[in-house]
């Protein structure tokens, strides 16, 4: 209980939301943050080609997901709190914007990417709001599937492998790059991790909770989902139902979603999509894997609650 009460909520001002997220070692919020700091300067500049738009939003999350290695628990690391300020720095989001090529993309080197990527794997996300508005967003996990792989005999209780979420010191990945010294392991010390568990507020009203499982695929799904609701004005099925793409670093691909849901439609980029990306010098890999994201919407006073799914090809909605 002592934990809870003294946790302090990130809060964030976004496109005219604000954003009540976690902070370190959880890098969604910050991550969030900064992103939609640089492209709200495209906004202002009314580049609302949908082609183009996709493309510097690649960009901008390769720029990220460099950027966010260099956070950890800041219980154990010193400057963390100066690290988030200046992500989220308008001069930050100035240069990310004039380091992005709206003909090009780039080597991994390229978006200074020092270290080696946070491959965190198996989460659960809910979304819960009731009656009073009072709301919640909770990500959580046991990381990969079935977490260590022991069961307590006497509990029952799968225990989890958030050991795995931690840079050993003497590993070198399989790229050739060192792991991130913020996220060395350390008795007590907490994993950096992707979750994203967000509530969106506007005027003091609530008008969102968002949040996704899928380990490295929550960051881009949550981004995407929210643009697609909140600021490119789209129902929240088409905002979920929209394929989404994955870019990474190492290898430098961007992962498309292709996958038939079980109504029978099919969620793909257009091939005039696909051919724009390409001739920007992205690899595009198929995925039918994504991240699950649900979300609560508050829509024109009609309160409900929408919790979409869409993984290995299928989505619910409840």
């Amino acid at each position: 209980m002592k934990d809870l009460q003294s946790y302090e909520v990130k809060v964030s001002d976004v496109m005219g939301y604000k954003i009540h997220g976690m902070w370190p070692p959880a890098c969604g919020t910050t991550g969030f943050a900064m992103m939609m700091n640089v492209l709200e300067r495209y906004m202002k500049a009314k580049a609302t080609d949908e082609n183009l738009g996709l493309h510097r939003i690649i960009e901008v999350m390769k720029h990220m997901l460099a950027a966010r290695m260099d956070l950890g628990d800041p219980a154990f690391v010193d400057g963390i709190a100066n690290v988030v300020d200046n992500l989220l720095s308008k001069s930050y989001a100035e240069t990310i914007q004039k380091r992005v090529s709206d003909n090009t993309t780039f080597q991994p080197e390229y978006y200074l990417n020092k270290y080696n990527q946070l491959e965190d794997q198996g989460t659960t996300h809910f979304c819960v709001v009731d009656k009073d508005r009072n709301a919640v967003s909770m990500t959580t996990t046991v990381n990969y599937a079935f977490g260590s792989g022991f069961m307590s005999p006497s509990t029952g209780i799968i225990l989890n492998g958030q050991m795995e979420d931690f840079a050993i010191p003497t590993l070198v990945s399989s790229y050739s790059l060192p792991p991130a010294p913020t996220n060395y392991i350390a008795p007590k010390k907490r994993a950096l991790s992707s979750m994203m568990p967000l509530i969106i507020t506007q005027d003091n009203e609530l008008v969102g909770v968002i949040g996704a499982s899928g380990g490295p695929y929550i960051f881009p799904a949550v981004i995407q989902v929210f643009l697609n609701h909140f600021i490119f004005k789209m129902s929240p099925l088409e905002a979920v139902q929209r394929p989404r793409v994955y870019p990474k670093l190492k290898p430098n691909t961007v992962l498309y979603e292709d996958m038939t849901v079980y109504n029978g439609d099919h969620i793909k980029l257009t091939e005039e999509t696909r051919e724009f990306l390409k001739g920007r010098g992205h690899e595009l890999v198929v995925t039918s894997v994504g991240g699950i994201v649900q979300v609560w919407l508050s829509v024109t006073f009609l309160f409900e609650m929408l919790k979409w799914m869409k993984k290995l090809g299928t989505y619910f909605q409840k």
